[in-house]
């Protein structure tokens, strides 16, 4: 606990381009590292001093989870279904937070919304992460798996940066530490109404679906 303590402290203290896209990528992996603590700080910074582009912040997160959505996608593609599961069954699955009943969450949530769940799917809390395994495992093609994965993890970076934005603006806060603090209350109310949203979508689509019919 103590380890990643510090090792927040050291990114927030060291944020730039290559430290966006780089734990970007991780939080975007099998390898839980919160989003909170990179965009909004980033953006944040970018107003406060001119180090950084609030733009170019959003960008490089972009990339950074794409990275990281391809691991997840490349290593359920070769690696197959048992071997995840055993994966998300072991101490070291554990560790990354990962179980059996979250993985199956993911596939859930992918069989019933399709290829657009690798897009909805980077809006909301707890499946944002995994999302990538169910697409791998179903074989989704490369090329609407890249494009669904960077929408919505650019619309979702794009949130995060209007709200270091926003810190800047309307608050006091003075340390990136703060602004992640701060960031990580509101991210989770945000993500809540992402969630209620997506459901009212989903749920007008299906019915016009079943309207047609």
């Amino acid at each position: 606990m103590e380890s990643s303590a510090e090792l927040i402290k050291w990114v927030l203290e060291n944020l730039n381009y290559w430290i966006v896209t780089l734990f970007m990528a991780i939080e975007s992996s099998f390898i839980p590292f919160p989003s909170e603590v990179i965009v909004p700080p980033a953006a944040w910074k970018s107003m406060a001093d001119e180090s950084m582009n609030i733009f170019l912040v959003v960008v490089f997160a972009t990339v950074g989870a794409d990275l990281g959505a391809l691991v997840n996608y490349y290593l359920a593609r070769w690696l197959g279904r048992p071997v995840v599961y055993k994966f998300a069954n072991s101490r070291f699955g554990h560790m990354c937070l990962i179980d059996e009943e979250k993985v199956h969450h993911a596939e859930e949530y992918f069989r019933k919304h399709g290829a657009a769940s690798t897009f909805f799917g980077r809006l909301i809390p707890a499946v944002r992460q995994l999302i990538s395994i169910p697409a791998g495992l179903a074989g989704m093609k490369l090329g609407p798996f890249l494009l669904y994965t960077t929408l919505g993890a650019g619309i979702w970076n794009s949130i995060l940066a209007v709200l270091g934005y926003m810190i800047y603006r309307f608050t006091e806060i003075k340390t990136t530490n703060d602004v992640y603090v701060t960031a990580t209350k509101y991210s989770h109310e945000i993500g809540y109404v992402i969630i209620a949203a997506a459901v009212l979508v989903v749920g007008f689509l299906v019915y016009k679906g079943m309207k047609k019919k």
